[in-house]
């Protein structure tokens, strides 16, 4: 079960990637669901990356983007990088909650 967990991340961005090749639009909650994966399999820089992406690609990003990016950084120990995001959610007036608050810590 582990190992099908940690390879989600690599078949979420397969998708993902996809959905851009058939010209399928990617909007918040595709991006979401792609961070959350790359998340869950420990992966914190594919999910910040994606996270970046979506600036780029001028995608709006909510709590759940900002709450996927941070548990990304966390779960990588990348705790400076989970605090600058709950940070820039303040500055981007994205309302943080608790589970923002207890993945940063």
């Amino acid at each position: 079960l582990r190992e099908g967990r940690a390879m989600g991340w690599v078949q979420a961005l397969q998708l993902f990637r996809e959905m851009a090749d058939s010209l399928v639009e990617r909007d918040t909650i595709t991006y979401n669901a792609a961070v959350s994966a790359c998340g869950k399999s420990e992966q914190w820089l594919p999910a910040l990356q994606l996270f970046l992406d979506m600036a780029e690609c001028r995608v709006t990003r909510d709590i759940i983007t900002y709450s996927a990016a941070v548990c990304a950084c966390d779960k990588g120990d990348q705790w400076v990088q989970a605090l600058q995001l709950v940070r820039e959610m303040a500055d981007c007036l994205v309302e943080r909650d608790t589970i923002t608050y207890n993945a940063a810590v």
